[in-house]
């Protein structure tokens, strides 16, 4: 799905991604320089800090937990040139998030975030809409949970084919699973690989959840976010 063509160099970061460039149902491609996707900016070297300003991001937002913020402070919080906004997403305690996590296969991961954590995905998501036009990139620690979720719904919203869809989702395991392994070299392996692994059953799971709900549309109008807010979410990632 050509996912590495949409790669970002902002180093040190390990997941970041542009969300333009895929094709959609009606033979179209998502926007480039519109959205993007990363992992956690606190990582950034002075150069990845720079090449992120260079490539024309305005706004950043860091869906971390106050607990993760508060120990890896974003470096762009406090830069004049950025529009930096935090929204917690699953954000109950990261106990409670682990075991809602954990309550359920990773395939139907994503399925239950969007029946039973609706008002957070509703406050990112209207965050979004409200921002300005320029490129945002948003954000949580590895960049493929809370990321993820939010990715594959832009991306749904957009008509981005299926496969594509689902090929962005799981790209983070390849982009994470190696630099762990070092990273956290006295972990167990085998937990390391199951952490980091973004299978794509779990954005044809969520597809099909939202089929059945009325589509992703009639999902975002349940959940509380208006036309215009729609609108402007569909329009990040699809011309005009």
């Amino acid at each position: 799905m050509d996912d590495w063509n949409r790669s970002l160099d902002f180093p040190a970061l390990l997941n970041a991604r542009d969300l333009g460039g895929h094709p959609t149902v009606d033979g179209a491609r998502t926007r480039r320089g519109s959205l993007l996707r990363a992992d956690d900016l606190a990582q950034l070297t002075e150069q990845g800090l720079r090449a992120l300003l260079d490539y024309g991001v305005e706004t950043v937002l860091d869906l971390r937990w106050p607990e993760e913020i508060a120990l890896e402070p974003s470096p762009v919080a406090q830069l004049a040139r950025l529009r930096y906004e935090s929204v917690s997403l699953l954000a109950e305690s990261p106990a409670r998030w682990r075991e809602l996590g954990g309550g359920c296969a990773k395939e139907l991961w994503n399925c239950t975030v969007l029946e039973r954590l609706q008002p957070q995905l509703r406050q990112a998501l209207a965050t979004i809409a409200a921002a300005p036009a320029g490129a945002l990139l948003f954000h949580c620690v590895a960049g493929k949970d809370r990321t993820g979720l939010l990715a594959a719904l832009l991306l749904t919203l957009a008509d981005a084919v299926p496969q594509a869809i689902a090929a962005d989702y799981a790209a983070s395991t390849e982009r994470l699973r190696e630099a762990y392994l070092v990273r956290y070299a006295d972990a167990d392996r085998s937990a390391i690989i199951e952490a980091v692994r973004c299978p794509e059953e779990g954005v044809y799971n969520m597809l099909t959840w939202l089929e059945a709900h009325g589509g992703v549309r009639a999902y975002l109008r349940q959940i509380g976010l208006s036309e215009v807010q729609i609108a402007r979410l569909r329009a990040r990632l699809r011309a005009p």
